[in-house]
């Protein structure tokens, strides 16, 4: 379920709030605030840097990731690249 805010924007409240809820550090959460179409967002290219082989990657749901299996598909490659 995604959270709309008050001017009917996404609003990653409810994914923060869980990740923080199970005890995840705030320094170590990556977000964007543009479309997830795009290739172009500096959150997910701060977390793909960040992650090193030993991290677990946690994603809210598949489509906060990517916008289309190809694009899915290409970020997951990229992750197995960094094992």
């Amino acid at each position: 379920m995604t959270e709309l805010s008050d001017s009917g924007q996404q609003s990653a409240d409810l994914q923060r709030d869980a990740l923080l809820g199970a005890g995840f550090d705030a320094r170590h959460l990556f977000e964007d605030h543009a479309s997830g179409a795009k290739d172009d967002r500096s959150g997910l290219i701060q977390a793909l840097a960040f992650v090193l082989p030993s991290d677990l990657l946690v994603v809210w749901k598949l489509d906060r990731l990517g916008r289309s299996p190809p694009h899915l598909l290409k970020i997951v490659n990229a992750l197995k690249e960094k094992k």
